[in-house]
């Protein structure tokens, strides 16, 4: 709307080919028309060609190549078909006298012309191209994310239970009331699984109040075998935010992999250091018939990254087991 008008008339006048003394009012006006059109056209075309380049050449792998096939294009299009509008033009308003000179130099300039908003075309072209593609990536980076860690929440509901299930089944047999209890507390601990299993983070506070719960039944089955000792101050656990459901994860694995008797019980304590929860057990390690997969402590690892971009810390030696979670303070 701008641009073909203003070169339209510009060009012819810069270069001489329009001589207001010589035209009348009427035929400068035609004149400049006819230009116009003459812009129009070679807008057009050269627009046609750049969209249709672009389905064939891409800027980001073969940058030289859309260029060089973009020079030539515009090239081979422009400087004919300029050539031939203006020697109709003399045809039609200069009696049929061609000025080949003017000729030549109008074609330059329309060429100059027509490279310089090719640039600016395809520059602008570019980067929105650029904005675009950087978006689709985080959109499928984000999507890919949601759908990792959503995954990795899934396995977390059947590894909880199939090891819940074959505790109850244990405690059935020999003791059906504490059987009775398990099961109780254990609807208790499964409803805070679903009720913040589409969570990223819970309060410090809640994942600990089911940490407890979870204890409860561990304690029903095993009694003083197992003890927790939490040393933090309760005035911090509504200062921090933790992905759910990680400290049951780290308690089931020492209870997984670890021997323990009331004589000798499997002591697990919780300590914070510098906005980390540290977990440690000793290792008394018990034999088991299938080597484990470890799948527990590689999706809590897993969903660490993905919810909160950092890493935890597994330090294990022959007598202690240790892991650092970073935990979120509150702002």
């Amino acid at each position: 709307m701008i641009l073909i008008p203003a070169f339209g008339v510009v060009i012819p006048l810069v270069t001489g080919m329009i001589n207001q003394q010589e035209f009348s009012p009427w035929k400068v006006k035609l004149s400049i028309l006819f230009t116009i059109g003459i812009a129009f056209l070679i807008w057009e075309g050269n627009r046609f060609l750049l969209f249709t380049l672009r389905s064939y050449f891409d800027w980001f792998n073969k940058p030289v190549r859309k260029i060089a096939v973009l020079v030539l294009s515009v090239s081979f299009y422009t400087i004919p078909i300029s050539a031939l509008l203006l020697v109709i033009w003399y045809q039609i308003f200069n009696d049929g006298k061609v000025n080949w000179d003017t000729i030549t130099t109008t074609t330059l300039v329309i060429m100059i012309c027509v490279l310089f908003i090719t640039h600016i075309y395809e520059t602008v072209f570019l980067v929105r191209e650029a904005e675009t593609e950087k978006l689709k990536k985080e959109q499928l980076e984000r999507a890919r994310a949601e759908a990792e860690l959503e995954a990795l929440k899934n396995q977390i509901d059947p590894h909880f239970i199939f090891n819940s299930l074959n505790a109850l089944s244990h405690l059935i047999e020999k003791d059906p009331p504490k059987a009775r209890r398990f099961n109780d507390n254990l609807a208790d601990v499964y409803r805070y699984i679903l009720q913040n299993k589409a969570r990223e983070l819970v309060l410090l506070h809640e994942e600990m109040l089911f940490l407890n719960d979870y204890f409860s039944l561990l304690k029903i089955r095993f009694e003083q075998a197992v003890q927790l000792q939490v040393n933090i101050n309760p005035a911090l656990f509504e200062q921090y935010l933790i992905p759910p459901i990680s400290l049951q994860i780290l308690v089931e694995n020492a209870i997984k992999h670890n021997e323990f008797s009331d004589a000798i019980p499997l002591v697990i304590t919780i300590d914070m250091q510098n906005d980390e929860l540290i977990i440690h057990n000793q290792v008394r390690k018990k034999i088991l018939r299938k080597t484990s997969s470890r799948i527990g402590l590689y999706n809590l690892g897993e969903r660490y990254k993905l919810t909160t971009s950092k890493e935890i810390s597994v330090m294990e030696s022959g007598s202690d087991f240790t892991v650092s979670l970073p935990v979120l303070k509150i702002a």
